[in-house]
């Protein structure tokens, strides 16, 4: 394990959860699991007990090299299984319309489309803390979660936002366009720069994926797209460096 990935494992360890009872008691606890990685071709029965109970409830279970989760375990003996815990629990978008209400402002919500590095995750929420952002929504598959390197990242901004963990985005857009928010997406062929459009109203911004921006769904259920004007050779920005422009030019709107 090289000295990057000897730092992620030491950053992440208070997050994981290791071998068969503890994975199996926290399942039963009910704590929230973002994830939980399982040997691949393990057929040993009290490990497939435990991923059958996993998913009964939801939580996402991911087969990975037997590497894989020994370098995350740090040397630790994991017995071909380990869980990635949220470091605190999730919301509902309910939790985060009722805040905007209770502060009497538009409801300011930020979609992250499929932000899988935990760092662009933890620097969206420290930038949406910063800039009042009602909430931010998540999707439970192909996604960060709430893990102690975002945690980390984000510099304790993730302990006061509000972030929904949701099992389907476009469900999710529509929910917030049926409560009266407008969505736009964000993409370098957007309709329009986000410098002439209005975005003083009831907003959900959309962030999509670092590779590949949004899905073809979540596009699709946007009203608008916007976009950030380039002057270099550079064709793109950095998912969380794009995000802090877009979500400060809202706060720059709201306040103007």
């Amino acid at each position: 394990m090289n000295e990057q990935n000897q730092r992620i494992s030491a950053q992440e360890r208070e997050d994981l959860i290791e071998g068969r009872n503890a994975v199996s008691e926290a399942i039963k606890a009910g704590r929230t699991i973002d994830k939980i990685y399982v040997a691949r071709g393990d057929t040993d029965r009290t490990l497939g007990r435990i991923v059958a109970k996993a998913r009964e409830k939801g939580i996402v279970v991911t087969e990975c090299d037997r590497r894989k989760l020994d370098a995350m375990s740090g040397g630790a003996a994991h017995q071909g299984i380990i869980a990635q815990a949220a470091m605190r629990e999730y919301c509902s978008l309910d939790d985060i319309l009722d805040y905007a209400a209770e502060r009497g402002e538009p409801p300011f919500v930020v979609v992250c489309d499929e932000i899988a590095d935990p760092h662009n995750l933890g620097a969206i929420l420290r930038t949406a803390e910063c800039a009042g952002v009602h909430g931010v929504v998540i999707p439970k598959r192909r996604s960060a979660g709430l893990t102690a390197v975002v945690d980390k990242t984000s510099a304790g901004a993730a302990e006061h936002m509000r972030v929904a963990r949701l099992p389907n985005v476009t469900a999710a857009l529509q929910e917030l366009k049926d409560r009266g928010l407008w969505v736009y997406g964000t993409d370098a062929r957007a309709d329009a720069s986000l410098w002439d459009t209005d975005l003083t109203g009831p907003i959900c911004l959309v962030i999509g994926s670092e590779g590949f921006g949004m899905s073809r769904l979540v596009r699709e259920n946007c009203d608008a797209t916007v976009g950030i004007p380039l002057h270099g050779q550079v064709t793109s920005l950095n998912a969380s460096a794009a995000a802090a422009v877009l979500i400060y030019e809202v706060l720059r709107q709201r306040r103007g």
